[in-house]
């Protein structure tokens, strides 16, 4: 039977941290565009003060609140997965680095 070897590609799992904050990045930028489009000001704007129109004013506000909402919380989210793989990337090549450092490795690919 084979012996199994664990291997951390560092640069692999640095870009895979790179994508999610990036993703967060993009999400978070057309969240401020959504929010601007579909913000208070602009739906009571777009229906105008009607008597009629407050109900369907207040629907649309308060679907817009928890659209932004929800999507805060998913990029917020991304942005941390990112963080934490950034941050086990720096964890496992220490541990390499000591790891190799106790066979006599100095980390210049000895």
């Amino acid at each position: 039977m084979a012996e199994q070897v664990s291997y951390v590609d560092h640069g692999e799992l640095m870009k895979l941290a790179r994508s999610f904050e990036q993703h967060s990045y993009d999400l978070e930028s057309n969240l401020k565009k959504f929010t601007a489009e579909t913000g208070e000001e602009a739906i009571s704007d777009g229906f105008g003060v009607l008597t009629e129109s407050e109900e369907v004013t207040s629907a649309y506000i308060d679907y817009s609140t928890d659209v932004t909402s929800a999507m805060k919380a998913v990029y917020t989210h991304l942005d941390a997965i990112g963080a934490a793989l950034k941050e086990v990337t720096r964890n496992t090549q220490a541990n390499d680095e000591n790891v190799g450092s106790l066979f006599g490795h100095n980390g210049g690919g000895k």
